[in-house]
């Protein structure tokens, strides 16, 4: 009877232990989570009643309670988690925006400008950041950001680029200048169209495929008419849907090696990432209509809500006086690289009509 009780002993003991080490990671992850989603919540009720961008705010924020994330702090864990897994999660959940039936209404030559848009863009950011004297990292940052989505697309690009110390600081200075430039834009741009005397599908191939952030080109579209809105939000979702090919030729390309000595720093990431091919997935799935409306609607909620907590964390764990050092010639590179988009998109909207 004894050695019945002890093998019942012995069986459970594992289930048990397992049980408590999920006990004890998620009583050591909760703190900074809940920090994370704090911030989150009130970067997005500053930007529902002030009409600031929730990014940005979240960003602010974090950067203001940097203690938080110092070694030893009962918020460090679960801060680092934000940053890296929970952003992980929201870049995947966009995959279930994108379907290739909303490319049919767009002419094969608008929806080819786009894409040659994002690719032209990067490739100037290489030559540019050369100039400027910033390392290939900054470039393909800065570059992804500005010529797919803005924030998403900087938090996705950094989680393939080899970790270094400056990988944080980095992340957070992009994240803040495409933020700031995206919001500059959503005020510029409808007058430009304007001036241009452009058509509702001109502006809305214009203000979709120059301005950074899915809710500022929301925001300068509707703010012309709703077809204008809608035009401009489908051309948006077809640069966000660049994203996971962007993704995967960075990976390649840095593995490869092709871009010099320093691209063997750092910790190298895994080819394709499993985030880029669930967003690939849920992507495939949308487009068959596998899912509904409603769990359509939920995932992007839950992707804001999630790229807002990570945002809000990677600030946390940035200093402000570290962020400080990237210097001004970063800045002059984002600049520079917002003004060439959207020169290459007037020019191909002239060439087109």
């Amino acid at each position: 009877m004894a050695q019945i009780d002890e093998t019942r002993a012995s069986d459970t003991r594992p289930a048990g232990l397992r049980g408590t080490a999920l006990w004890q990671s998620a009583n050591t992850l909760f703190p900074g989570i809940a920090v994370a989603i704090l911030v989150a919540v009130t970067a997005q009720f500053l930007s529902e009643h002030y009409g600031a961008p929730a990014m940005l705010m979240a960003l602010l924020m974090g950067l203001a309670l940097n203690f938080l994330a110092d070694q030893g702090t009962r918020t460090e864990a679960g801060i680092g988690f934000s940053a890296r897994t929970v952003l992980r999660l929201g870049v995947a959940l966009l995959g279930a925006r994108i379907s290739v039936e909303m490319l049919t209404k767009l002419g094969t030559g608008m929806i080819l400008l786009v894409i040659a848009g994002v690719a032209v863009t990067i490739l100037f950011a290489m030559l540019a950041a050369k100039v400027f004297g910033r390392g290939w990292r900054m470039a393909l940052l800065s570059g992804g950001a500005v010529a797919i989505c803005g924030a998403s697309a900087a938090m996705a690009i950094a989680a393939v680029l080899p970790r270094t110390d400056k990988s944080e600081r980095n992340l957070a200075f992009t994240v803040m200048a495409v933020t700031i430039l995206s919001t500059v834009a959503m005020i510029a741009y409808p007058p430009l169209s304007g001036w241009f005397d452009f058509t509702p599908l001109e502006s809305g191939v214009f203000l979709g495929g120059t301005i950074h952030d899915v809710a500022q080109v929301v925001g300068a579209g509707f703010s012309i008419s709703p077809e204008v809105g809608e035009t401009a939000t489908v051309v948006k979702l077809i640069r966000v849907a660049m994203l996971a090919p962007v993704v995967l030729v960075f990976s390649l390309v840095i593995r490869a090696g092709h871009l010099g000595e320093d691209s063997t720093g750092g910790i190298r990431p895994p080819l394709l990432p499993s985030f880029v091919i669930w967003f690939l997935v849920l992507a495939a799935l949308n487009s068959f209509g596998v899912i509904p409306a409603s769990v359509a609607w939920f995932a992007e909620q839950a992707s804001r809500w999630a790229l807002l907590t990570a945002i809000a964390a990677v600030g946390i764990k940035t200093s402000l006086v570290k962020m400080m050092e990237v210097g001004g010639s970063a800045i002059w590179l984002v600049v520079v690289e917002t003004i060439f988009l959207a020169c290459f998109i007037l020019a191909g909207l002239h060439l087109i009509s």
